[in-house]
C-alpha cells in the first residue's frame, strides 16, 4: 500500500480553499446568492404581484397573508422587496462592471505610457474625486435623464458607474507600475508588440486581483447609491420596485402608523451592502498573500 504524503494528497479546489480561510465570507457569498435567486425567480418566488393595489388592505401590518405587511396602495412589501433585489442586483452588477472595467483600463493604460498622458489621466482623475459621489452622481442623471431598455435605465447605470471610474484608476494604476517594470513587459516592447497588446494581454491580467475585489466591494457601493438616487426620485421611476423607492414618498408619511414601510426596504438594503462589503474583504484577504496567515 502506497503511503499518502503530502506530494500526493489531492489538491482543494479554489472554492474549499476560501471556505476554510474565509467561513464569514462564505456566509455573505450565501447571503448575495440568495438575493440573486430570489430576483431572478422573482415570478416564482414573489407571492403576490408587486404592482397589484388593494384599498382594503391599505397600511396593514405583517400577518400571514403579508409576511412584511402592506404599503399605502395595498401592494405587498414582501413581494416589492423580492422584486426589488432584481433591480437592486442588476443595477448595482451592471454599473459596478462599467465603472471598474473602464476605470482598470485607463489606469494600466496610464501606468503604462507614463510622462504627459499619466499627469493629464491624473489630474482628471483628481478633479473626479473631488467631487462625492452622490452629488457627481446627480449631476450625471440630471443631465442625461432617463433611458430605458428593456427595462433597465441606462443612463442611471452611466451615472452610477462615472464616480466609481476615478477611484479605480488609482487603485489599478498604483499596481500597474509595479507590473510595467517587469521584465517580461520589457521583453515584450522589444519584441515589437503592440501597446494595445502590452496592455490587455500582459499588463491587464496581473491586475486581476485588485479588479476584482473592487469590482465586488463597488456593487455595494452602486446599490447603496441606486438606492439614494430612487430615494431623490432621480433613480427607479415608479411602478418599478425599488428599495430606495419604497423608502421615498408615503413612506416617510406612515413611518409611525405603518413602520414595516420604512424598516424591510432599510434592512433589506443595509443586508445587501453589508454582504458584498464583507465578501469583498474577504475576498481581498484570500487573494491578498500579504494577508494570509
Amino acid at each position: 500500500m502506497t503511503p499518502v504524503g503530502p506530494a500526493t494528497m489531492p489538491r482543494r479546489g479554489p472554492l474549499v480553499q476560501f471556505a476554510r480561510a474565509q467561513p464569514l465570507g462564505v456566509v455573505a457569498l450565501l447571503v448575495i446568492l440568495a438575493m440573486a435567486f430570489a430576483g431572478i425567480f422573482a415570478e416564482l418566488v414573489a407571492p403576490l404581484d408587486p404592482l397589484d393595489i388593494d384599498f382594503a388592505a391599505m397600511l396593514g401590518a405583517p400577518s400571514a397573508t403579508h409576511w412584511a405587511g402592506t404599503d399605502a396602495f395595498g401592494r405587498d412589501i414582501l413581494s416589492r422587496l423580492i422584486y426589488g433585489a432584481r433591480t437592486a442586483l442588476s443595477i448595482g452588477f451592471l454599473s459596478s462592471m462599467v465603472g471598474c472595467t473602464l476605470g482598470a483600463a485607463i489606469g494600466v493604460a496610464s501606468a503604462y505610457f507614463g510622462g504627459r498622458i499619466d499627469d493629464v489621466i491624473q489630474r482628471i482623475t483628481d478633479i473626479l474625486l473631488s467631487f462625492p459621489i452622490v452629488v457627481l452622481a446627480l449631476v450625471v442623471v440630471a443631465m442625461l435623464g432617463r433611458k430605458l431598455v428593456l427595462g433597465i435605465d441606462l443612463n442611471l447605470i452611466v451615472a452610477i458607474a462615472i464616480p466609481i471610474v476615478p477611484k479605480v484608476i488609482r487603485v489599478v494604476r498604483a499596481a500597474a507600475l509595479t507590473v510595467r517594470e517587469m521584465p517580461y513587459v520589457d521583453a515584450a516592447r522589444a519584441g515589437g508588440f503592440s501597446h494595445a497588446r502590452i496592455i490587455f494581454r500582459h499588463m491587464a491580467p496581473n491586475v486581476a486581483a485588485p479588479y476584482l475585489i473592487m469590482l465586488t466591494a463597488y456593487i455595494a457601493q452602486a446599490i447603496l447609491l441606486e438606492a439614494s438616487l430612487s430615494f431623490l426620485g432621480l433613480g427607479v421611476a415608479e411602478p418599478t420596485p425599488s428599495w430606495g423607492l419604497m423608502l421615498a414618498g408615503n413612506a416617510s408619511d406612515f413611518y409611525r402608523e405603518a413602520p414595516w414601510m420604512i424598516l424591510f426596504p432599510g434592512f433589506a438594503i443595509s443586508l445587501a451592502v453589508f454582504a458584498f462589503n464583507l465578501f469583498g474583504d474577504s475576498l481581498r484577504d484570500w487573494l491578498d498573500p500579504k494577508l494570509r496567515t
